[in-house]
């Protein structure tokens, strides 16, 4: 009763949400992330009235399957993306900008902390540096596909921008192995080329591996059915499979072999649409199965916002350190690599803006982090406190920089008039 109870909850205050800021003309995201916040362990869930809220985090975490699950379809929409007619005329401008600006982005997190600890010595240390500047790397491709679905964006940038935002996860694991690797060796002062190295490349291959058998096993099953139904469950049940199998950890020797979630739903979803006929229609299908999915997403991932770490003022200046350099890194990297692309000059001017969010991925890592021991927990909070801004402000600025590229297309006149009379016939009846 009380897992149903949050579910009903989370969604019902999530969908109230976006109706008291629809004159505000925000993105239902925003709203969603608001509502978690304000059902969360810090606001109405203090009151401890049972219905009106979560209150505790280990209440929200009691729904973190839900989270698994849409983070699964998420990233299986985004797999969409990588079509290979249409790689073969943004594969290349993909591929530089995802990496460009995600290395971008922890050369100048780097720098700033580093200058910061040249002023604070007492409250950052070199590891932390060294982490906090890979985990800058992350961009939430949940926040960005939702907005680019609500808005029906379509246009040069918002093809490129989806499959750069797939290609992000897999940079950004290889530089925060390494970067979180020499930060452990720095703080245990024992190296382990394994963890450095071999696993994060071992992780990589492995979710490509698995996603790309459960795209190939998804399609040969759709043989067996005729009806569009059946294919569509049958489709909602391997993402499933698929996001759980992911789950997996078993050691070989040494070696810790482990899956990236996203990462495998992505090759799902690519091998998919690349071989089966059917997929265009039937990834339609699932894109309005999920779409209550990822309402609840976003209003458990408002609710597991700590507020607490705004209380530490060194905590606040480090955060806003990395949010601005982050920013700064991302934007730069962007820009530069798609003008050494030739990408034409709205993509330059705001595909950079498009790529701040950032959440899931970034979460993971800095949960990683929390192996160096109480020097884990400055990255945590920093993190948390970069989150927490990045997800109320980063929809809005992608939303933004999406309608001044001129891919959000404003409601015709005559949409609205027929709204409006559908309106005013319902009071009528």
């Amino acid at each position: 009763m009380n897992v149903l109870l949050s579910v009903a909850v989370a969604l019902l205050a999530g969908l109230l949400m976006t109706r008291l800021f629809k004159p505000l003309h925000l993105p239902s995201v925003t709203a969603y992330l608001i509502a978690g916040v304000l059902i969360g362990p810090y606001c109405l869930g203090a009151l401890n009235i049972e219905g009106i809220g979560f209150s505790s985090m280990e209440q929200v975490a009691g729904l973190s399957v839900v989270s698994e699950v849409a983070l699964g379809f998420i990233a299986f929409s985004i797999g969409n993306e990588f079509r290979l007619e249409d790689l073969k005329h943004t594969g290349k401008q993909a591929l530089v900008v995802g990496v460009v600006q995600a290395l971008a982005a922890t050369l100048f997190v780097d720098l700033a902390l580093f200058g910061l600890y040249a002023l604070m010595p007492d409250k950052i240390t070199v590891p932390q540096i060294l982490t906090l500047g890979a985990i800058a790397t992350a961009t939430a491709p949940a926040a960005t596909l939702m907005v680019v679905r609500q808005y029906k964006a379509k246009g040069p940038l918002t093809k490129l921008l989806l499959p750069i935002v797939a290609l992000d996860d897999a940079v950004g694991l290889v530089v925060f192995a390494v970067s979180f690797g020499i930060a452990k060796t720095m703080v245990s002062g024992s190296v382990d080329v394994i963890s450095l190295l071999v696993n994060p490349l071992i992780e990589i291959a492995a979710s490509l591996t698995l996603g790309a058998v459960m795209g190939w096993v998804l399609t040969q099953l759709e043989k067996f059915f005729n009806s569009n139904t059946n294919r569509l469950n049958l489709t909602i049940g391997v993402v499933f499979l698929t996001a759980a199998l992911s789950m997996l950890e078993f050691n070989i020797g040494a070696i810790h072999v482990h899956f990236s979630s996203l990462l495998t739903c992505m090759m799902l979803g690519t091998v998919f649409c690349n071989i089966c006929p059917l997929s265009t229609e039937l990834m339609e299908r699932t894109d309005k199965w999920t779409s209550p999915i990822f309402a609840l997403f976003f209003v458990i991932s408002g609710a597991e916002l700590e507020l607490g770490v705004f209380g530490d003022t060194a905590i606040i200046i480090i955060g806003l350190v990395y949010i601005v350099f982050r920013s700064l890194g991302k934007y730069f990297g962007t820009f530069a690599s798609t003008k050494a692309t030739k990408c034409e000059s709205r993509i330059c001017k705001y595909l950079g803006i498009t790529l701040l969010p950032q959440a899931g991925v970034a979460l993971g890592m800095c949960t990683t982090a929390m192996q160096l021991g109480e020097q884990g927990n400055l990255i945590r909070n920093i993190t948390l406190f970069a989150v927490l801004i990045y997800e109320l402000i980063g929809p809005l600025l992608t939303k933004q920089a999406l309608k001044a590229a001129g891919e959000i297309k404003p409601i015709p006149d005559e949409v609205k008039q027929r709204r409006q009379q559908k309106l005013e016939d319902a009071k009528n009846k």
